[in-house]
């Protein structure tokens, strides 16, 4: 797929978090196309080497676990001057992990994707909120999610941690009037990337039947909203923007009839 890099806004400097999955690989393609310099966040080396060799712009790298909040504070507060005036972040770590009802699930997975996904992602957005303030302009971009929105059997702690993300989003949008910095929550549906491979823990079978016979949205499609908010004029924020594949649509409530 192809889109045109004619846009009203340029970020010059755009950090993406977890840069090495399949969203965040995407994004930083497509933010690499426009010329924007990109600080590149996760915890593998190699392959945060590899995606920076790869991208035809200026790129630092940050290998660090957004669960460790000492870490990113001392990552970002120390970021080369060519790479500190963060322009555009993309609060994008994040996973689920597991499907089973709430009551057999695993608490250490539950704890995982509540650091992951929330407190990784606001500390994150707290260490760089500052020097956007103090610049008079800026972009948060978080990655939601449908389940934010509509919950399903097996998700619990996942969709209440992207009901968090959204819910944050929003509180911080008027926290933020005024001061020239947007947020914007982006909200996929069901999406093919290693997500479902990494919540069913590398089972290959479990992660291929999420997507059996149907035509889910692509990292790329995902991009492609992310780019569209921060490319449009500083006066534009886009509060929330919700995306689904067309084969995937809203259901009746479930309903238990005795026997």
């Amino acid at each position: 797929m192809s889109y045109s890099n004619n846009v009203p806004h340029k970020p010059e400097l755009v950090m993406i978090t977890g840069a090495t999955g399949g969203f965040g690989s995407a994004f930083a393609r497509r933010f690499a196309a426009l010329g924007s310099k990109l600080v590149l966040v996760g915890r593998r080396t190699e392959k945060l080497n590899a995606l920076r060799d790869e991208l035809k712009t200026e790129v630092h790298t940050v290998e660090l676990d957004i669960r460790d909040r000492k870490a990113i504070d001392q990552a970002f507060g120390s970021l080369p001057t060519e790479f500190a005036a963060v322009e555009t972040l993309v609060n994008n770590a994040g996973l689920a992990l597991g499907a089973d009802p709430a009551q057999k699930s695993d608490p250490d997975d539950w704890e995982t994707m509540i650091d992951t996904n929330d407190k990784g992602l606001v500390f994150a957005t707290r260490a760089l909120l500052p020097g956007m303030i103090e610049r008079g302009r800026g972009h948060v971009i978080n990655i939601g999610s449908t389940a934010g929105s509509y919950p399903y059997p097996g998700g619990h702690v996942y969709c209440a941690s992207k009901a968090f993300v959204k819910q944050f989003s929003l509180a911080l949008r008027a926290d933020l009037q005024g001061t020239g910095v947007r947020v914007t929550n982006v909200e996929p549906g069901m999406c093919e990337t290693d997500f479902s491979l990494v919540r069913f823990k590398g089972d290959t079978e479990k992660a291929g039947k999420v997507y059996a016979n149907t035509t889910p949205l692509t990292a790329d499609d995902v991009a492609e909203a992310v780019f569209w908010a921060a490319t449009l004029p500083p006066h534009f924020n886009v509060n929330r923007v919700e995306i689904m594949p067309t084969t995937q649509a809203f259901g009746p409530l479930a309903i238990h009839r005795s026997q």
